[in-house]
């Protein structure tokens, strides 16, 4: 008979051995759930973040997105959705409903410079982060109200370019030339009142400074714009400014050629005879007296030749091809330099 203890022995080497055989298929169906787990883990959080958090395809980036004042959440997830913005409206709402803030939407315009997935959306109208930062605009001395559309235009969704020239029109002028800062969201009416109220400013600082003038302010601004176009040089600006009042107040024509630039777009050494016999308002060659309105907005410094003109002698004034400004007192003497500095 066997002894007790080779029995014992071989038993448990037959146990030992089936527990190491149940412990590898342990591990290796072990292995098979976890690598299925993880692979169904992956795959659920890949059609979620596609199906729900992933930007929009048709995302608007760099456009204007308006939560409108009073609206609600589902008034905003909806159309955010249809506007691209998110691919879900109720993704949305979900998300912004558990941060706490489903009652307190931040209305105003939003401005996405990148694509932005459904958290930082969620993010950006619960705490009002409209991303909106301000544009600079600069507007040149003797810009025209048509110039100015064209430069306002581009930069801002909401300008109405047809209604800007409509509307500001009658302020040809009175739009201060300056350097602005607009928010993203301006409109062709915020445009116009801003330019507005720098003139009115800068205007009452003249008149503080220089006093009441014989000369209406609106003559002085129209006087000022044909200025900005004469002449660069302030000392020659007051002397123009000289000049023409002269010839105003002795009812002699102006005969200015900076009007046919803002009637035909053309500089002095472009003009023909018969662009000086055009039957214009603007052609101060053929009518006396001021044009109609300001033929662009001039700068400081023009208005403030036109208030500060200086008294002289002289009757006529021609800038030669380098911008020299030479005056004459006869008109025999004007020939001569148009002669000599233009070669007509």
């Amino acid at each position: 008979m066997e002894p007790f203890a080779q029995f014992l022995n071989r038993t448990l080497d037959t146990w030992e051995r089936a527990l190491m055989r149940l412990s590898m298929q342990w591990e290796l169906h072990t292995n098979r759930r976890t690598i299925l787990i993880f692979l169904f883990g992956s795959t659920a959080l890949l059609y979620t973040y596609i199906t729900y958090i992933e930007p929009p395809e048709n995302f608007p980036i760099g456009l204007l997105v308006t939560v409108e004042e009073g609206a609600t959440l589902s008034d905003v997830a909806a159309d955010f959705e249809r506007g691209g913005v998110v691919r879900s409206g109720a993704a949305l709402k979900s998300i912004v409903f558990l941060m706490g803030h489903d009652r307190d939407i931040h209305a105003g315009d939003y401005l996405f410079n990148q694509p932005r997935d459904l958290f930082s959306v969620a993010r950006a109208i619960s705490f009002g982060a409209f991303g909106l930062e301000p544009t600079r605009i600069r507007v040149p001395e003797g810009a025209t109200v048509a110039g100015m559309a064209r430069i306002f235009a581009p930069q801002f969704q909401r300008f109405d370019k047809d209604r800007f020239v409509r509307d500001a029109t009658q302020f040809e002028g009175h739009l201060f030339p300056d350097t602005y800062f607009f928010m993203p969201n301006a409109t062709d009416q915020t445009v116009i009142e801003s330019l507005r109220n720098n003139f009115e400013q800068q205007m009452a600082a003249l008149e503080e400074k220089y006093g009441t003038s014989t000369r209406s302010r609106e003559d002085i601004v129209k006087m000022a714009s044909i200025l900005e176009r004469e002449a660069e040089i302030h000392q020659d600006r007051r002397m123009i400014a000289g000049v023409l009042w002269r010839r105003l107040d002795r009812g002699m024509a102006l005969q200015v050629d900076a009007v046919f630039l803002y009637t035909l777009g053309r500089t002095t050494f472009d003009l023909t005879m018969k662009d000086l016999t055009s039957d214009s308002p603007y052609n101060t060659y053929k009518y006396k007296g001021l044009p109609p309105t300001p033929i662009g907005s001039p700068s400081l410094d023009s208005l403030t030749a036109a208030m500060t003109p200086i008294k002289n002698d002289y009757v006529f004034y021609l800038a030669d091809r380098n911008h020299v400004t030479h005056f004459s007192k006869t008109y025999e003497e004007h020939l001569r330099k148009k002669r000599l500095y233009l070669g007509t």
